[in-house]
């Protein structure tokens, strides 16, 4: 075990107890409710799930499954929660939020953005989009959980990271598929325009890295103000099959869900099937296909829709 410097562990600790004490997590009833933040946690997933069971939930949790058992029993006793039998397997049990129970978490939701946005309304624009953009950094420095073989980390990106996507994606698509300068120009102008558009607080484009080398990109942009847009996933070859890919999408998800998106579209073409196959596991539904012949060759378009809102009544 390497034993870190004890001036970076104190000043870690020292962040922990003043975050803690600002968001309030300390206190009896989170968010002057009923609720503890466990309890919060889980009406949280429910609400942005679609009918999970308890073991997903532990696991994706890192919850102790008798305690989240016991929890459990609780808030279906209140009305909170409702268990079904999943049709495929009898012994297991689909967990869902009912009425009262995404009442409760609407309460909850607004509670939590009007403190948040009380903590930092004293902030400008600028120092706002500063403190975002560490919380990321610390995520995705922080949340990965990595395989010891084949380690990588997710970061935001930085000067250069954008020439390189566009490098990337002009070489690699022109190996694999025969796609012309076309797509290049296409790519470079997507890259251009989230420069020159960038909203730290809405978008953000992350970097993969694998010893120290890029290895995988992902971006999402505003396309409204409820919808937001997956862009230009891309995993090198020598790096596919480590979870690079899963992890950006799964970035993408909870950094929209986090900035308000009610929605993530994207459009990608059907030969793409590595990346078609994380966006369905993901949870994208397939609304739109039509054929088109671009950057040289004939193609079918396609147009994947993730919805971030509560499971509808």
């Amino acid at each position: 075990m390497t034993v870190m410097p004890l001036p970076q562990v104190d000043a870690i600790r020292r962040f922990n107890r003043f975050y803690t004490r600002q968001i309030g997590v300390l206190r009896e009833g989170l968010l002057d409710s009923p609720f503890s933040l466990a309890e919060a946690r889980v009406l949280y997933e429910l609400a942005h799930r679609q009918a999970p069971t308890a073991g997903a939930l532990a696991r994706d949790l890192d919850m102790d499954a008798g305690y989240l058992s016991r929890l459990l029993r609780r808030l279906v006793r209140d009305g909170l929660i409702a268990k079904e039998r999943a049709e495929t397997d009898g012994r297991r049990s689909l967990l869902h939020l009912t009425k009262a129970g995404r009442q409760a978490f609407s309460t909850l939701e607004a509670r939590s953005r009007a403190d948040v946005g009380a903590m930092i309304e004293r902030l400008g624009g600028e120092d706002r989009a500063r403190l975002a953009a560490a919380m990321d950094t610390i995520e995705a420095l922080l949340g990965p959980r990595l395989d010891s073989a084949a380690p990588f980390v997710l970061r935001p990106h930085r000067p250069g990271d954008l020439g390189w996507i566009v490098h990337r994606h002009a070489v690699l698509y022109a190996e694999e598929y025969g796609w012309s300068g076309e797509f290049e120009a296409l790519v470079a102008r997507v890259a251009a325009d989230f420069i020159d558009r960038f909203k730290p607080a809405r978008e953000q484009c992350w970097i993969a890295e694998r010893d120290g080398e890029i290895v995988g990109s992902v971006m999402l942009v505003e396309k409204s103000k409820t919808v937001a847009k997956l862009r230009l996933l891309l995993v090198e070859p020598k790096a596919r099959g480590l979870g690079i890919g899963r992890c950006l999408v799964e970035e993408c998800i909870r950094f929209a869900r986090r900035a308000g998106y009610r929605k993530i579209t994207l459009w990608t073409n059907d030969v793409l099937v590595a990346a078609r196959r994380l966006y369905e596991t993901a949870g994208f539904i397939l609304v739109k296909e039509e054929p088109h012949k671009s950057f040289g060759v004939e193609l079918v378009g396609e147009t994947w829709e993730l919805p971030l809102g509560p499971r509808p009544s």
